[in-house]
């Protein structure tokens, strides 16, 4: 009886992760892709600056990135620029930052030292709310049972009239079929934020309210007094939450 032949050159395919996880492997490509968490679209040039490395090597790193699926590029003229491939990547990253160690780098001056408090207490990632305000509505929405947890996150009929009530009436899977309720785990708070399609759209609302306000080259975001109302009667957020503490450098020895 003969046996069938057998294709010893077919192959399967399986994810490479290791292959991911060079692309982020280098310093500058991972603050690259930090910086992309704004969700806006940066040119070389402003990369470069941001990471402090030549444009040649910013352009090498970037060439990296795109071919690996991470970021995407655009074209304006001559003119080139990148951003996060989309919301899961952007899901991804804040998720890998959430699990990584923490390394010390130095605070040379006490606007930077706000800054960083400023950054950790809340800040956009991609397009939803993150740091130490998005840890709290994501908390405060599970304990109102406006969210469930127990087979990963879901919206609850009471959290879709809620949103209703805002004037967030459709909060859905958007046409890329994006999830319709996510959590990531937020790197400075080590706890989980909103996100998917409910937190981009309860961000985007609070965005064009004036709940929030964030400044276009930066991820920070800044509770406005309107919005310090809202969150205290929509969500009954405290004051602690809203604001975030100065920090104070020890004088120098």
């Amino acid at each position: 009886m003969n046996r069938p032949e057998v294709d010893h050159e077919s192959a399967a395919e399986t994810p490479d992760l290791a292959a991911l996880a060079s692309l982020l492997a280098d310093r500058t490509r991972a603050a690259i892709c930090i910086a992309l968490l704004d969700g806006g679209a940066w040119s070389a040039g402003e990369l470069a600056e941001y990471a402090a490395v030549a444009p040649s090597t910013t352009t090498e790193h970037l060439n990296l990135l795109v071919a690996g699926g991470l970021l995407a590029e655009e074209r304006q003229g001559r003119r080139r620029y990148v951003r996060l491939a989309g919301p899961d990547t952007a899901e991804a990253l804040e998720n890998l930052a959430g699990l990584a160690p923490y390394r010390q780098v130095p605070v040379r001056s006490l606007a930077e030292a706000n800054h960083r408090r400023a950054l950790h207490h809340a800040r956009t990632c991609y397009d939803h709310i993150a740091g130490a305000l998005g840890v709290a509505i994501a908390e405060t929405m599970t304990e109102r049972g406006l969210l469930v947890r127990d087979y990963g996150p879901a919206l609850t009929r009471a959290g879709a009239s809620w949103l209703g009530d805002l004037g967030i009436p459709d909060a859905g899977p958007s046409a890329a079929h994006r999830a319709h309720v996510r959590t990531c785990l937020d790197w400075t708070v080590r706890r989980q934020h909103l996100s998917g399609a409910v937190g981009a759209a309860l961000c985007r609302h609070a965005l064009d309210q004036k709940w929030i306000t964030k400044a276009p080259t930066t991820r920070i975001i800044t509770v406005t007094e309107i919005g310090r109302a809202a969150f205290r009667r929509h969500l009954g957020l405290a004051e602690d939450v809203l604001t975030p503490s100065l920090t104070l450098l020890p004088p120098r020895a």
